[in-house]
């Protein structure tokens, strides 16, 4: 951490070309807001953080990050947004100026930029590009040294040519920031302050701006509306997918593949087309999972198949078990060693024991299940009474025929077998045979009605 440092986050524009009425720093991108991005980046630098809010500001600073939050009421530009939060730097320590809809900015480039700033010299991010359209043009003098920067609004036709922009991404010193602050002023087209003008004060007062060059279009690209922010998405998913396949992960389509948070794995694991992770989540060794699954929170064992189209959230999978397809484990759901639910079945809050099925169209909610248990197809664990939950539990090597409902709270002994069709409302003894149907009843005369001619 650098204790010298403080960072500023600029967050307070409304995104109007998000088309939105949502602050754009709240947008999302990998399941995480814009600002979130930023904010991270900063504070693996410093715990000096300092966000400047505007539009939504009650809803920004709901993001749950130690952050100090300053609020820019009238959005009068960049520079204006940096002056509020001048009560709030030290003089003694430099500052290091981000955007927070600038997500893909890398910790190693801001601190590369900081580092070289001092109390003679500023430091500009700044980027060589093809296209520089809509961009900050830098300005130098024949000796190469950066004079200003012109905003591409006010730029002449021969300045509109000039192929290094900036990224608006610098640093400062905070005493000489305050001072070239206090001087803005607000005479061009947007009829804003600017705090690009800094750089043009800065070399008249005998300082020097010197340009630390990015190398990638994507890392100081913000996002101005839907379509940007799409691009974006594709290129984080596709480094993240390069780098887990680098340490060893099996993607079968590195561009059909999104993590929405954190994964961590073990050896000789695949995963399919279309698999989505969220949260923080952990595989085993040999984990195989089938194409269209989303996992959110899950801590799944090894040798694990989770089969297509299943969903699994904060649940807990063990060695050998299989998943799927079509299944659904809900948070609190936990299957021991070479468990199985497949096609259809839902489990919520329950553990399902070692060698233990359910493995069709089955609802298995706030139940213990032992092991060796056959949950057969269409079995309903009626938990909820209208007001409260209730427990079902089931013991060692009890067989469940299908189309049982389970009327909790309820226990079904160990051995017990529960014939198919019937609605269990009270314990069972172990080892006991139960039925609950109503007895078969055939008429031998009756004849199927017939359509009316």
């Amino acid at each position: 951490m650098n204790k010298d440092l403080q960072i500023i986050i600029l967050a307070a524009g409304k995104g109007t070309r998000m088309v939105s009425d949502k602050a754009k720093v709240l947008h999302k991108l990998a399941g995480k807001p814009l600002l979130g991005f930023v904010i991270e980046a900063s504070l693996s630098l410093t715990t000096e953080v300092i966000v400047v809010v505007g539009h939504q500001a009650s809803e920004v600073k709901k993001l749950n990050y130690p952050v100090k939050w300053v609020q820019q009421k009238e959005q009068l530009g960049t520079g204006h947004a940096v002056q509020m939060a001048n009560p709030y730097l030290d003089g003694n320590k430099k500052c290091l100026i981000l955007y927070g809809d600038v997500p893909l900015i890398k910790p190693t480039t801001i601190k590369k930029l900081a580092d070289l700033s001092d109390k003679n010299t500023i430091s500009l991010l700044t980027l060589i590009m093809k296209n520089q359209h809509g961009y900050g043009r830098i300005i130098r003098d024949e000796s190469n040294n950066i004079t200003s920067i012109v905003e591409e609004k006010d730029a002449s036709d021969l300045q509109k040519q000039i192929k290094e922009i900036n990224t608006g991404i610098l640093s400062v010193t905070n005493d000489n920031l305050i001072k070239l602050l206090q001087n803005l002023k607000s005479d061009n087209s947007q009829g804003e302050y600017y705090l690009t003008d800094i750089i043009a004060q800065a070399h008249q007062n005998g300082l020097k701006t010197i340009s630390v060059a990015s190398h990638s279009v994507h890392e100081v690209a913000g996002v101005n509306d839907k379509k940007q922010l799409a691009v974006l998405e594709r290129v984080y998913q596709q480094t993240c997918a390069k780098d887990l396949m680098v340490a060893g992960l099996t993607l079968s389509d590195y561009r059909r593949f999104d993590l929405r948070g954190t994964l961590k794995f073990g050896m000789n694991c695949i995963i399919d087309i279309n698999v989505v992770f969220e949260g923080d989540n952990k595989i085993g060794d040999n984990v195989y999972i089938a194409p269209n699954c989303i996992l959110k929170n899950v801590d799944i064992g090894d040798n694990v198949i989770i089969k297509a189209n299943s969903i699994l959230e904060s649940c807990k999978v063990s060695n050998n078990a299989t998943v799927g397809p079509f299944s659904r484990l809900r948070p609190g759901a936990e299957l021991k060693n070479n468990a199985m639910v497949g096609n259809f079945v839902e489990v919520k809050k329950s553990i399902i024991g070692e060698d233990s099925k359910a493995s069709h169209l089955a609802y298995i909610g706030d139940a213990t299940i032992g092991k060796n248990v056959n949950v057969g197809a269409g079995v309903i664990t009626c938990n909820y009474d209208g007001a409260n939950k209730n427990k079902t539990i089931i013991e060692d090597d009890v067989f469940v025929g299908s189309d049982t409902q389970l009327v909790a709270p309820v226990k079904l002994g160990k051995g017990s077998t529960i014939g198919a069709g019937s609605t269990i409302t009270t314990n069972v003894p172990k080892k006991m045979l139960v039925l609950s149907r109503i007895k078969q009843k055939e008429v031998p005369s009756w004849q199927r009605p017939k359509k009316k001619e």
